[in-house]
């Protein structure tokens, strides 16, 4: 009877040998099973190959990675999620609008729509932990760029929107410790574009654009671009779009560097307890795309866009 008794109530060996492991994962620092909840603002391609990077450079951890849209997001969509990483600014939204306390990581999206309308609708009042990776990149990083593209460069024009008049200040910081200048204009609501585009050009050697809708659009660029040529002034931009589009050259980001970097972050945020985010940071990981066509018209002998982003000290992912 003994025996029977203690063969009937014997846990098997097999599930106490799988109680034993589930109890030291439990244990383990980290939340290993902690899931981080990719939203994409829609089905694009830049936004998948974001996703696609973000899902590469994470690899074998143990995170759970869960892929939402914006446009299907409800307040349960956040049950059991550790982290949201919101993929531009719709995704960035629509997080902003659900009530939960998810700590959210924004990446592919403008420092100035971050900075004027974004930090404050998540944030919450500070009751929200929010990061950004910007898609701009660096007002430092660029002035180095003019000063070994174009040597001979002193004064950079920029045309700000109405909502960026406090910038300024940084830009002449970035643009003195690289010994240039800036000439500025920023643009009024009722402001017409290319006059005011005309006079920050008349005093410059160089454009640098910034990524506001409000001077740089799919309806803006041809007629700015032209104007820029005829002043015969090389522009920096911000993407190789608008390096095809009539820019001497751009440093950018790509979706995949950008995921990458997103990768990155999510490891170091989620190790060794709660989600603690970094402050909101620059692309670490940029490319340089230049128009040799343009660089012939205007008379400018290019550096080898390697070249150019070895000295500036980036490694392509």
């Amino acid at each position: 009877m003994k025996r029977w008794l203690s063969r009937s109530f014997a846990i098997p060996r097999h599930i106490a040998w799988l109680g034993w492991v589930c109890a030291c994962l439990t244990l383990l620092p980290g939340q290993a099973g902690a899931a981080v909840a990719v939203v994409l603002s829609e089905e694009s391609a830049a936004y998948q190959e974001a996703y696609q990077a973000i899902r590469t450079f994470l690899g074998d951890t143990a995170q759970a990675l869960v892929r939402l849209k914006a446009g299907e997001l409800t307040p349960s969509s956040m049950d059991g999620v550790s982290l949201a990483v919101a993929v531009g600014v719709h995704a960035a939204e629509a997080l902003a609008a659900l009530p939960g306390r998810t700590p959210v990581l924004v990446v592919m999206v403008p420092r100035a729509w971050y900075a004027r309308t974004g930090h404050t609708r998540l944030s919450e009042g500070g009751r929200r932990s929010v990061s950004v990776i910007y898609l701009d990149q660096s007002f430092q990083q660029q002035a180095k760029l003019i000063r070994l593209a174009i040597p001979g460069a002193r004064r950079v024009g920029v045309l700000l929107g109405s909502g960026q008049g406090d910038l300024v200040d940084e830009l002449k910081e970035a643009l003195r410790a690289n010994q240039l200048s800036l000439t500025h204009d920023i643009l009024d609501s009722d402001a017409r574009l290319v006059p005011a585009m005309e006079g920050v050009l008349s005093g410059s050697d160089v454009l640098m654009a910034l990524p506001d809708a409000q001077v740089f659009n799919r309806n803006t660029a041809q007629s700015l671009f032209l104007t820029t040529y005829r002043y015969r002034t090389p522009v920096l931009g911000y993407s190789q779009s608008m390096t095809r589009a009539g820019a001497l050259l751009s440093l950018h980001s790509s979706p995949a560097q950008i995921g990458r970097q997103a990768a990155e972050t999510i490891t170091r945020s989620i190790r060794g307890g709660p989600v603690r985010l970094p402050p909101p940071a620059h692309p670490t990981y940029f490319s340089i795309s230049a128009n040799a066509q343009v660089a012939h018209s205007l008379g400018y002998p290019l550096i080898a866009e390697t070249e150019l982003e070895k000295r500036l000290g980036m490694a392509r992912p």
